[in-house]
């Protein structure tokens, strides 16, 4: 019997990557091939890259280095983003032989069998004359009890910063009917979280004069799907509508991710954002006049080219006021072909890594804030796989982790439980 190929999967970035690797991969779990971890040796390793920070790219050759080692025969094939945004910097890598962009590599398992054996013919699909006009659903389902579940892709914001329209193409989603198809196909695998992720997720619908707020309306009329989680929403997105569906729908989960970037109008302008500091302010007052035990986390971004000192302490004044959860603090990276670069004299890096430490720092301090407010709750745990020294771990309908000691039919049930004791990790001991 012919022995079967391993293969080996690895995600960078965001839910959105991890949604469509789940999707991709699954095309390989039966026939030649045979998936193993990416730490093994494998004939195969497929990398879903990331672009959005410097960082994200480095990780990447580091895992390519990290394939090469664990076997040097082996093919390596790097899909995505980065691949989509500079593919010929990626087939000059070691290691490298398959490079496909965001629409190909959903091509990948036909790509792979037209693949010569010997790892020195390289296959570039040119990401360039891709057509990203076409919308993939994809859903996740390996090894959690929440499934990441992709409904929208690609952004027409075109921030100053940002990549991803370059990587990803223009806003598209299906119909909220075939939409609701793939989701009860997440229902049909007993997984009772959903994760709704994309690039620019309220801008569902447009194409198609439908709405995010109207497919929320349909999910939850689903059978078997008993959470749904929002992953970021733009202010401008975020409507009094989509809020108070939240406060009245129990399977619409209390927990916001509404992207700030900077609390100051002048630097919001220059970064090419759609509202103002205000508007932001007024969505979180919003929430906590209708969900006032709501998890509301938010995206920052520190040392934006000519960010001044001042600007950053008005942002710094701005999000301590704001009744937030916590903040997921980023440093500014480069971006090649980005309207940032002529925004103003670059920060310097030691400041820049100053002022995410800052903003880290009133990070923490929030989120400290916001788990005692919820000492004493009365809610919900959905028990997920992952153990550790002997805990298992869940979380709350307002996303606080919670954990308690492991017991496998406990796995994928929900659980109602008080919040009392907090650990010296921030996590509510059962």
């Amino acid at each position: 019997m012919e022995q079967k190929k391993r293969i080996a999967f690895n995600t960078l970035g965001c839910k959105l990557n991890f949604s469509e690797t789940d999707a991709i991969s699954r095309q390989f779990g039966t026939g030649s091939y045979a998936i193993v971890p990416f730490k093994e040796s494998a004939d195969i390793y497929v990398i879903n890259s990331c672009t959005v920070t410097k960082n994200a790219e480095k990780r990447c050759k580091t895992l390519i280095r990290q394939a090469m080692k664990n076997n040097p025969e082996a093919h390596v094939a790097v899909i995505g983003c980065y691949s989509q945004i500079n593919p010929e910097e990626l087939m000059d890598v070691p290691g490298v032989s398959m490079v496909l962009g965001n629409s190909e590599k959903f091509n990948l398992f036909d790509h792979l069998q037209e693949a010569g054996q010997n790892r020195s013919d390289k296959d570039a699909k040119q990401p360039a004359g891709e057509n990203l006009d076409t919308f993939v659903p994809s859903f996740s389902t390996g090894g959690r009890t929440r499934s990441f579940f992709k409904i929208q892709d690609g952004c027409d914001y075109k921030c100053a910063y940002c990549t991803i329209p370059l990587a990803r193409g223009k806003s598209r989603s299906n119909t909220i009917a075939e939409t609701i198809k793939t989701a009860r196909n997440i229902a049909d695998t007993g997984m009772k979280e959903v994760v709704l992720t994309g690039v620019n997720i309220g801008d569902f619908g447009k194409l198609h004069g439908e709405s995010f707020a109207n497919l929320l309306r349909e999910l939850v009329r689903i059978n078997g799907i008993e959470r749904i989680r929002m992953s970021s929403v733009e202010p401008d997105l975020l409507t009094d509508e989509i809020i108070q569906l939240v406060a009245d729908d129990e399977k619409l989960m209390p927990h916001f991710h509404i992207p700030l970037q900077s609390g100051s109008d002048t630097v919001l302008k220059e970064m090419g954002r759609r509202y103002t500091k205000n508007v932001f302010s007024n969505r979180i007052k919003k929430i906590r006049e209708l969900v006032p035990h709501a998890c509301i986390a938010a995206d920052l971004i520190v040392g934006y080219p000519g960010e001044t000192e001042a600007e950053f302490n008005e942002s710094y004044q701005f999000i301590k006021k704001q009744d937030i959860s916590y903040i997921h603090v980023f440093t500014y990276s480069k971006r090649a072909n980005t309207r940032a670069l002529q925004s103003g004299q670059m920060v310097h890096p030691s400041e820049r890594k100053r002022r995410s430490k800052q903003m880290q720092l009133l990070s923490a301090k929030k989120k400290k804030q916001f788990l005692l407010s919820n000492r004493g709750l009365e809610t919900n745990v959905l028990w997920e796989r992952d153990a550790h020294d002997g805990f298992m771990f869940g979380f709350t309908e307002n996303y606080i982790k919670v954990k308690t000691v492991y017991d496998a039919a406990r796995v994928n049930t929900t659980q109602a439980v008080r919040l009392n004791k907090l650990d010296a990790h921030n996590v509510y001991l059962i």
